[in-house]
């Protein structure tokens, strides 16, 4: 089972048998006031810097988002999706509460764009399922309905088959619905890293699907968030998590990412871990080796 998303030029596979896929967070105000007051007076340019620092870092996938009260969030969207598309090259999950923002995106977006979201309420299926069926996208189902975030695996697992079977209804191919178990944070919900494992170890072996989740929500509100989002997404790897919404700017997250693609034998010869880790020669250490190497007279 494969997802394939594509941007204008580039492809991304997602899939237990492909390298976990990280979908960098930062294009998104929530949370990020500075960026939040720029993009309400038409200023771009985080978007493009913070474009262009995730992709050199490593992401995969870029999700862009405009949710900020008092501004035309559709027209705001279209642009990111615009300008983003023009600095690099990686495909985008294009992500809003707003249907009309949903359909501005897509509109604007050149390739197989991933839609964040579709919850497994009837009306958000209704409204947005034919959105990804027109555009030719996928989505990424959440696993949450009219009763809330249920704490019971099997709700979640009933959800994540509903919203599975209404895609099939519009004619959406299974691999191109990603569910997402929902990491809840583990400093309120003591028991949600436990059962987010849980529901994915099902997700994979039942209903052989993908995966993907915020990472960041299981740490929220707890001190070293870097080291515990990091130990989760390890774990997650462990049990098919197939991909995430990180941020990719976090050196531990990637080295702990690249330590779990070795150990369940996607990193062939270690050859990523090894580029990544290899001692480096001190400043000008390489120049004054080459110069004691020089024969002398």
């Amino acid at each position: 089972m494969e997802t394939i998303l594509t941007s204008a030029t580039k492809e991304v596979r997602i899939g237990l048998d492909h390298p976990f896929v990280m979908i960098g967070e930062r294009i998104n105000p929530t949370g990020r006031k500075q960026l939040a007051a720029e993009l309400a007076q038409g200023n771009y340019d985080r978007v493009v810097s913070d474009a262009v620092a995730q992709v050199a870092a490593g992401a995969h996938m870029l999700d862009v988002n405009a949710g900020i009260p008092m501004i035309d969030e559709p027209a705001v969207l279209a642009q990111i999706v615009r300008l983003v598309q023009s600095v690099v090259d990686v495909p985008l999950a294009i992500d809003s509460s707003v249907v009309a923002a949903l359909e501005a995106g897509l509109q604007a977006y050149q390739g197989k764009a991933l839609v964040n979201s579709v919850t497994g309420e009837d009306a958000r299926l209704e409204a947005v399922l034919p959105l990804v069926k027109k555009y030719g996208a996928a989505v990424i189902g959440i696993t949450n309905d009219e009763s809330g975030i249920s704490h019971d695996p099997e709700q979640r697992l009933a959800v994540a088959r509903k919203i599975i079977e209404r895609a099939a209804d519009h004619g959406i191919a299974k691999e191109d619905v990603v569910i997402d178990p929902l990491a809840m944070p583990v400093g309120a919900v003591p028991s949600s890293g436990a059962t987010f494992l849980q529901i994915t170890r099902r997700l994979v072996q039942d209903l052989r699907v993908n995966t993907t989740c915020g990472a960041s929500n299981i740490s929220f509100g707890l001190p070293a968030r870097d080291s515990l989002s990091a130990t989760f997404l390890a774990m997650g790897i462990g049990v098919g998590l197939t991909s995430a919404i990180l941020n990719p700017l976090k050196p531990e997250t990637l080295n702990t990412i690249r330590a779990a693609e070795l150990l369940i034998g996607h990193d062939e010869d270690a050859a990523a871990w090894i580029n990544a880790n290899r001692p480096q020669p001190p400043e000008g250490g390489t120049e004054r080796a080459a110069r004691a190497r020089r024969p002398r007279g």
